[in-house]
């Protein structure tokens, strides 16, 4: 059975990237990163097998290639 997908959180991201927090969100607006996704009312994170993908090949990473999963 494969390991759920864990959320993590901006701060993670950023260290795991090497990103700014300004290109973090361009690119997301651009579609050239992955968007986060809304985890409370308040808060938002990212799935990390997406900022895995990303990093593995971030000048392909394309919103639309996310793999089907059940959520």
């Amino acid at each position: 059975m494969p390991e759920p997908d864990r959320i993590i959180r901006l701060r993670t991201v950023l260290a795991r990237t090497g990103l700014s927090r300004s290109t973090m969100y361009r690119k997301i607006a651009e579609g050239s990163f992955p968007a986060q996704i809304k985890i409370s009312v308040n808060g938002a994170g990212w799935r990390e097998s997406d900022i895995n993908r990303w990093i593995t090949d971030p000048v392909s990473w394309c919103a639309r290639a996310r793999p089907n999963n059940s959520d």
